[in-house]
This record gives structure tokens, C-alpha cells and sequence, in this order.
């Protein structure tokens, strides 16, 4: 399965993270689309399904574990990265235990946010029905 057929979620309330990333991953050939928030990311993924959901998790109204929680409860499976420019080990932790592939430092290092793609799209159960 080619990289063209990944689709990525990002759910970041920053314009310039969301852009950034959108436009960096956009170039490594993935389809990414990005919304504001938990809210519009549930709503985005009752319409389309995605291989990859990375997710702020300093977010207003839905924070990126509220996020996280709904998501494992509607759309277990969904493979997800967190990241964060305040990371504690509370939130590591229950980011961890709530399911999260992997926890990223902002600002995201794209080599670093890469590798854990890699980890995520290799394993093989990664398949848009």
C-alpha cells in the first residue's frame, strides 16, 4: 500500500502547527487533512476513516486526552500519535494508558515524528477497509 492511500488526521487549535505539519507530512506524500479540535475531529472521522490521528493535547474545550478517551470508545484501533509543549509524566502516562502510540515533544521534529511512522505504518495491521 502506497503512502498516497495514508490518511492522517491532525487535531491541533494552532493554525501554524496544524499548517506546518499539514504541509511537511503533505510532502512526504501522505493525505492530510486537520481540524481545530476534538469535536471537529469526531465529527471529521464519522465521515471518513484514517490510518493516523495526531493530536495536540493542549487543546480548548475537548483537550487532546478528553479526545482520546472518545476516540478509543468510538473508533477503537485508530492508531495515535499525542503531542505536546507542556509534557508531565501525568499526562505521558495517562496519554499511554488511554492507548496513544507514541507522546512527541513540540516543537515536532519531523525525523523523530517520521520514525514513529514508520514503527506505526510497518507494523502491518494498518489497513483502510
Amino acid at each position: 500500500m502506497g503512502q498516497m492511500s495514508k490518511r492522517i488526521l491532525i487535531v491541533d487549535d494552532e493554525e501554524n502547527a496544524r499548517f506546518g505539519l499539514s504541509k511537511l507530512l503533505g510532502q512526504e506524500g501522505y493525505e492530510v487533512h486537520g481540524v481545530a479540535n476534538g469535536y471537529e475531529a469526531l465529527d471529521f472521522l464519522r465521515r471518513r476513516e484514517v490510518n493516523l490521528v495526531i493530536s495536540d493535547i493542549n487543546m480548548p474545550e475537548m483537550n487532546g486526552l478528553a479526545f482520546l478517551r472518545e476516540l478509543n470508545r468510538h473508533y477503537p484501533g485508530t492508531h495515535v500519535i499525542m503531542i505536546t509543549a507542556f509534557g508531565g509524566v501525568e499526562s505521558y502516562l495517562e496519554a499511554m494508558n488511554l492507548g496513544a502510540f507514541e507522546y512527541i515533544h513540540k516543537p515536532v521534529k519531523l525525523d523523530e515524528l517520521k520514525s514513529v511512522m514508520r514503527k506505526i505504518f510497518e507494523n502491518g495491521s494498518l489497513s483502510i477497509s
